[in-house]
């Protein structure tokens, strides 16, 4: 297949610019145009519920130098917004009127905060820099924080906000925090570390009602508010794919092959929208973390050139909270697969694991941080391994 002519990239964040940077560092000679409805040049998030909230930086991680973009001749529109697909035209059209014609088409549109029906104007979410900005300046004026949602972001922007002097309560229906992804064991560790903290907790409860001054739980608790965070999770934009007759999959995503080929000719996508058939877990699979955005972002770049590998990669995050921090690699059913944990919960110093049929699914290191090529390895090598082996045994001479 001969080299595409013209790509179009709609979205500017992490997956959208490494796949526009990975395009150049391969050589393409093409034009390569990047839609981004932000007025920022592309930047990473996980320093938006980290650095930035905390106070340790003004900044995001960009993506690339400003001058990146220019002196390789990608063609950056921030502030613009494409609001039609027509693969049949391969037509792009923007918020000003501008059509974008295309050889390849990209989506890589991530996300966008989940709201709860009835919640006034004045809460925040945590999305972009600004967001983060905002919600830093608002906590160090807010005595009386509520979060709503004991998730990554909701657990990162408690310590936040404790940093910045708030007394904060986390409200969330689940029985521990980070439930779905941890469950209840490691959850219970988070959850006594934010206690220690000053963090109060309202678990297994829900919201009735807020107003700019309260939150109304569903047990009938009234919860005086300052400042009320939203971070019940975030949906894929997917309104222009659907639009464009797109297929769509059940987790919401955009339907795409092992090499993140959507239905429509020429048109891929990456990133948090992406609901890959991932050849590793046989099947579907959406992440909406920062290294999934990077690495497909890097991945799909080599798919629009016409290569035809699969994405391999295994899921990948990281978290930092008060004197915590953690790594977790790959995807674990946390209602099925068995917990293994090697080290002290107590001390916070451990390694968790979840295993099914014999094989590690899941791992993740808190405060321990001399294992990660063999965590790498047991996770995405399948090695046969015993609950035994993973407490007892150098983890290394196990891959």
């Amino acid at each position: 297949m001969s080299d595409p002519g013209r790509i179009v990239i709609i979205g500017a964040g992490l997956g959208g610019a490494t796949a526009a940077a990975t395009l150049r560092e391969r050589g393409y000679p093409g034009e390569v145009v990047v839609l981004g409805a932000e007025n920022h040049r592309p930047y990473e998030l996980p320093p938006l519920s980290k650095a930035v909230l905390l106070g340790d930086a003004d900044e995001p991680d960009w993506v690339r130098d400003e001058g990146f973009y220019r002196e390789n001749d990608v063609d950056l529109r921030l502030g613009t917004t494409a609001v039609r697909v027509d693969p049949g035209a391969r037509l792009v059209v923007d918020d000003k009127g501008g059509e974008h014609t295309y050889d390849r088409l990209l989506l890589a549109t991530g996300s966008q905060p989940r709201l709860l029906p009835g919640a006034p104007p004045q809460v925040h979410t945590l999305r972009t820099i600004d967001d983060s900005l905002a919600l830093r300046d608002a906590f160090s004026k807010s005595p009386r924080v509520v979060i709503i949602g004991a998730g990554w972001i909701g657990t990162e922007a408690a310590a936040a906000a404790r940093r910045h002097g708030a007394d904060v309560t986390v409200v969330d229906q689940v029985s521990a925090p980070l439930l779905s992804v941890l469950g209840p064991e490691i959850g219970a560790v988070f959850q006594e570390l934010h206690s220690e903290n000053g963090v109060h907790w309202r678990l297994g409860t829900g919201v009735d009602e807020m107003t700019p001054d309260q939150v109304r739980l569903s047990d009938g608790t009234v919860l005086p508010a300052d400042l009320v965070l939203v971070a019940v999770g975030v949906a894929p934009r997917v309104d222009l794919a659907h639009a464009a007759g797109l297929d769509i999959a059940d987790d919401g995503g955009i339907a795409v092959d092992p090499t993140l080929r959507t239905s429509a000719p020429h048109v891929y996508a990456a990133g948090d929208i992406a609901s890959q058939f991932h050849p590793r877990y046989s099947k579907r699979v959406r992440v909406e973390h920062w290294a999934n955005a990077k690495n497909q972002g890097a991945h799909v770049a080599g798919s629009l050139l016409g290569d035809d590998e699969p994405y391999l990669r295994a899921p990948y995050f990281f978290s930092d909270q008060y004197s915590l921090g953690c790594e977790y690699r790959g995807l674990a059913n946390v209602d099925s697969h068995q917990l293994v944990v090697r080290g002290d919960l107590g001390k916070r110093e451990f390694i968790a694991f979840w295993t099914h049929q014999g094989k590690v699914t899941a791992a993740m290191n808190v405060n321990i941080w001399d294992a990660g090529d063999a965590l790498k390895a047991l996770v995405e090598e399948d090695v046969p391994v015993t609950p035994e082996q993973l407490r007892e045994s150098e983890l290394s001479s196990l891959v």
